[in-house]
């Protein structure tokens, strides 16, 4: 099997559809199902099979894409290999996170990241929980930042560090005089912005409520932490958030937070995490400890 057969039969497994693998590739649907049918013929049974949602690998096939990623691997750290020798301090990083990083990772990673290391380039993308996950454990993204995410068989947490839920009030807000920790419950009548449903931060809540029989008052529903941000400044309402999505507005002195006493919340973790057993490129290694050590996600709340 050529690399190219083995690239264009993992991009399928990867989009699902033979449509979708000609798109990533940028090439003829035609050239990508001749490769797979030219596999399909050099390994003597069918490495695809056609479900009502598009294409599935089968058992076989499964082995074909596991050998695929790792040819794939194995090429790009011959690269960074090379790269090194010659001394040469480029390449490009992949990063997937959650909304609520975006400001931590630019004001505090990547900007000086990028002053010290010109040469590296960079591609964001956002997601939910799921799909961060999904995208690292696919080898589509190399670095994930990601809150309080399930554990996954693929995927190794580089850091984890206790990111509570907190309440972010309005500054003068009642509460925010509190001297203990308030259950969430005590919000339940407060007008709210609130993350979208399939959001992880909004699960976490619901859990609270389903356990407590109660149900928060949402005013705002919306994925912006900006306008979250800016919601609770403008003294419309109250949110709850850890505390790297606001740390900008508390050095201002624009909101206040409270710690909130329910354990499921308190507890929360912010995660950077990278595929199992795959050694990292040169910038995706150094990128990592970089984040490691200047985020504010990562460091534990105290």
């Amino acid at each position: 099997m050529n690399d190219r057969a083995l690239r264009y039969f993992l991009a399928v497994v990867r989009t699902g559809s033979i449509r979708g693998a000609a798109e990533v590739l940028n090439v003829a649907a035609s050239a990508v199902s001749r490769h797979v049918h030219e596999m399909e013929a050099e390994c003597g049974q069918p490495l695809l099979e056609r479900l009502p949602r598009g294409i599935a690998p089968t058992e076989a096939g499964r082995v074909v894409a596991e050998h695929a990623q790792r040819q794939a691997d194995e090429a790009a750290l011959l690269a960074d290999r090379l790269e090194r020798l010659r001394g040469v301090r480029q390449g490009t990083v992949r990063l997937c996170c959650g909304a609520g990083f975006l400001v931590d990772l630019l004001e505090n990673g990547l900007a000086g990241f990028a002053a010290a290391y010109p040469g590296i380039t960079y591609t964001v993308s956002l997601g939910t929980t799921d799909g961060i996950l999904g995208a690292i454990a696919q080898n589509e993204a190399d670095l994930g930042l990601v809150y309080n995410p399930p554990a996954h068989p693929d995927l190794h947490s580089v850091v984890v560090a206790r990111q509570p839920l907190l309440a972010i009030l309005p500054l003068g807000h009642p509460a925010g005089a509190a001297s203990q920790p308030l259950a969430l419950r005590a919000f339940a009548t407060e007008p709210a912005a609130l993350l979208p449903r399939d959001h992880g931060v909004r699960q976490l809540l619901g859990r609270v409520e389903a356990d407590g029989g109660f149900r928060l008052t949402p005013r705002l529903e919306t994925g912006s932490f900006e306008l979250q941000r800016r919601f609770v400044t403008t003294g419309m309402g109250v949110a709850f958030l850890p505390r790297f999505t606001v740390a900008a507005e508390l050095q201002a002195g624009l909101l206040t937070t409270l710690p909130l006493a329910d354990p499921i919340l308190s507890s929360a973790t912010a995660h950077l995490v990278v595929r199992t057993n795959r050694r990292p490129p040169e910038p995706v290694a150094r990128l990592t400890g970089w984040l490691s050590e200047r985020l504010i996600a990562y460091r534990s709340a105290p």
